[in-house]
């Protein structure tokens, strides 16, 4: 028992062993990621924008839509500009701190995330359901309540992750199998008894799956026989359209972490834990203001009404 100790100690630093040891690949992954962030980076924050300047988007729909891209830009912007300078440079070490911190916020946007898609599932059945009440229903007062709620599910949860992994004492290497400071890699590291720790991750991630799920497949149940009943083929198609990009954004997002959580583990499953991850790490935020943009008509038309705003103000100007 001993022996299995000489080797364990308290790290001031970690190696991130990144996506691939292969260095032909480097120049052409960076350039990639750097596409890739680069629109989720703009893609991101040019909603937000649009969102906030554009009358007719200030309704809760897309004031929850607007906290789903600032949660995308934050938490992509955790991990990529870190992730890029590894794949530049031949020391890919962070530290401890860097570690724990960058491994917390990420925890903590993702769990908001999840939630903030079940809160838009839940006023997307308001809004269908009960369209004469909807205004009264969904007041300024509860779209707040709810984002916030969010945040601080958010927060909660990884707080408790975070002050577990403070625990642990030693570890038997620094090399972490990851790209980023993800827990159940680091976990494998640990010289200490980690039970509890895997207990917690598996307990929140049970209660957050079960919680979000029920809300989501709920409120789509009742949207459905709402839509069904409609005798109007133009309401059931703009009721099916405004759900559209919602689902989709759903199914990509909560399919890529369930595939990752709740499959056999296989030898090969760290490599494609990695893949994965990097589907709803870096892919998945740069999707979505597409997916909300290009399939929805109001986002489209603010877009057209602003551009043309902006081409009459230049042209009287000049």
């Amino acid at each position: 028992m001993e022996s299995g100790q000489e080797n364990c100690s308290a790290m001031a630093e970690f190696i991130l062993v990144g996506l691939t040891d292969a260095p032909e690949l480097r120049v052409f992954l960076s350039f990639l990621f750097l596409l890739i962030y680069t629109c989720s980076f703009f893609g991101n924050l040019g909603l937000m924008a649009l969102i906030r300047v554009s009358s007719q988007l200030h309704t809760p729909m897309y004031f929850f839509l607007s906290h789903l891209s600032f949660v995308d830009f934050c938490y992509s912007t955790v991990i990529v500009p870190k992730m890029l300078a590894n794949f530049l440079n031949k020391e890919k070490g962070i530290t401890f701190l860097g570690c724990m911190v960058q491994f917390y916020l990420f925890c903590t946007l993702v769990i908001t995330e999840v939630f903030l898609l079940a809160v838009m599932a839940y006023d997307r059945f308001l809004a269908i359901c009960s369209p004469l009440l909807y205004t009264v229903n969904m007041s300024e007062t509860l779209q707040k309540l709810l984002a916030s709620s969010c945040y601080l599910f958010g927060t909660v949860c990884s707080l408790i992750h975070l002050c577990l992994a403070l625990k642990i004492p030693s570890y038997r290497s620094n090399v972490i199998n990851h790209f980023f400071c993800d827990l159940p890699p680091l976990l494998s590291l640990a010289c200490a008894d980690t039970s509890l720790n895997e207990l917690v991750i598996y307990i929140v991630a049970t209660f957050n799956e079960i919680v979000t799920i029920a809300i989501i497949f709920t409120s789509y149940l009742f949207i459905l026989v709402t839509i069904l009943r409609m005798r109007s083929a133009e309401g059931r198609r703009k009721a099916f359209s405004t759900c559209a990009s919602h689902l989709t954004a759903i199914i990509v997002f909560q399919g890529t972490i369930l595939f990752i959580y709740c499959r056999p583990s296989t030898g090969n499953s760290a490599d494609t834990d990695k893949v994965a991850t990097v589907f709803y790490t870096v892919v998945i935020p740069m999707l979505n203001p597409f997916i909300y943009s290009l399939r929805n008509k109001d986002v489209k038309a603010a877009l057209k009404k602003l551009l043309e705003s902006k081409l009459l103000k230049h042209h009287f100007q000049s």
